[in-house]
């Protein structure tokens, strides 16, 4: 890939949770770094992508800037040892390798759950503020465009998308199975996070759970929820009740420290087994929970999907997906490689436009309005006839990788260096 693109990735794969969860960025956290790598540290093509199992930085630049990056995340999230963090990360400094990850990403191939269709989504968010920011330049505008075209293109042509093994598909598995010997078990889902969300829109298609209560501070949100779901609404003021006769209870919430903790779980005299199952990044449930007697905690980490027909059917799909993506990223390096050569074919143009230019105005003064408006017609399809020929071999030889000789003698032909590289 003839350019300087380059990724530093934090995820699932080699940080663990209590890690994630101190480098997670909000929206508000992700454009205010945005800008500071933008406008301080001068980087373009920038993507900043944090969701529950990863934070990436994407950037253009000639040099490797991932320490100063990581330094700067550290900073932004008050972390002053941040490069005690550093071996958490991963950094791809060549542009291919770079364009490789974040195609497996956005598909949800390097997923937790195997085609996640939430990270399309959330990469499709990143992209908005990175425009809103300014950040985004034609490779990067180019590069998103042609990932949204796979993701279309994956969805359409294969099975990778059939089903529902998704993260929150894996968390109603998983208290599915918690529940297996409970009568009619009674489900509580506190917070509406994105997973939270989709949480309750599959405990709504569920046949297994006829008990599922919504409880979040916002009430018209959750009735809004429960309304599409089928599901019932609990007030916010009356959680403490709604966690005692819960059986499982599925947080969501988003906020900075944990909402649950030992102190308020051991007030519910748990008689047998309550399951807690934390959502959120960073986690709303005090590790300290799973100390009460009765009271098991489950956190993101442990939401592993089950082989399901579904995932298999994904799993099966996997190389027909990547067959996709090199399709995808052969036509992008093609434009990239195109880019390299536009400088010099719109200085040719320049070149031979200054010509016309000057033969049409020794010439023109001995001419009718008419005669003149044809001769500049003549003229300008001459010049296109005359520049075909270089435009095509310029760009045959950008895919073999032979430009650089034909760029130079054009530029001394022309003498290209004298002309403006813009129309």
């Amino acid at each position: 890939m003839p350019h300087p693109f380059k990724a530093v990735s934090l995820s699932f794969k080699k940080a663990p949770l209590e890690i994630r969860e101190l480098i997670a960025l909000d929206e508000a956290a992700c454009r205010r770094f945005l800008h500071t790598l933008h406008h301080d540290l001068g980087l373009s093509d920038l993507l900043v992508l944090s969701t529950c199992n990863r934070t990436e930085v994407y950037y253009s630049a000639d040099l490797d800037y991932s320490s100063i990056i990581i330094e700067a995340l550290g900073q932004l999230k008050g972390l002053p040892a941040a490069r005690s963090y550093t071996n958490y990360f991963d950094t791809l400094t060549d542009a291919d390798a770079a364009v490789h990850h974040l195609f497996e990403v956005a598909m949800g191939l390097d997923a937790q759950v195997v085609g996640d269709l939430q990270i399309s989504n959330q990469v499709k968010q990143a992209y908005q503020w990175s425009a809103d920011e300014d950040a985004a330049g034609p490779f990067l505008h180019r590069l998103l465009h042609t990932v949204f075209f796979t993701n279309k293109r994956v969805q359409q042509e294969t099975t990778f998308r059939d089903g529902a093994a998704s993260t929150s598909y894996a968390a109603l598995e998983l208290v599915e199975e918690l529940t297996a010997d409970v009568a009619n078990p009674r489900v509580l889902v506190v917070g509406l996070g994105e997973i939270g969300a989709d949480v309750c829109r599959h405990f709504g298609d569920s046949k297994l759970f006829q008990d599922v209560t919504i409880c979040n501070r916002t009430r018209s949100k959750a009735e809004a929820l429960a309304e599409e779901c089928g599901l019932k609404v609990l007030d916010f003021e009356n959680l403490v009740q709604g966690l005692k006769e819960a059986d499982v209870v599925v947080s969501s919430i988003a906020a900075a420290t944990p909402f649950f903790t030992r102190e308020m779980v051991q007030h519910l005299d748990v008689l047998s087994y309550k399951f807690f199952i934390d959502l959120s990044v960073p986690r709303s449930i005090e590790a300290e929970v799973e100390t009460v007697p009765g009271v098991l905690v489950y956190n993101i980490d442990a939401i592993q999907s089950k082989a399901s027909a579904a995932l298999e059917r994904r799993l099966a799909a996997v190389p027909h997906v990547r067959a996709i993506i090199e399709e995808s990223i052969a036509g992008l390096n093609d434009w990239a490689k195109e880019m390299m050569v536009s400088p010099t074919i719109q200085r040719l143009k320049n070149a031979l436009e200054h010509i016309r230019q000057e033969e049409m105005d020794r010439f023109q003064k001995k001419m009718s309005p008419e005669e003149a408006r044809r001769m500049d017609e003549v003229t300008k399809s001459l010049m296109q006839k005359i520049l075909k020929q270089p435009v095509l071999q310029l760009k045959a030889a950008c895919k073999r990788g032979e430009a650089d000789q034909l760029i130079d003698v054009l530029t001394d032909l022309f003498d290209l260096e004298n002309q403006p590289a813009t129309a």
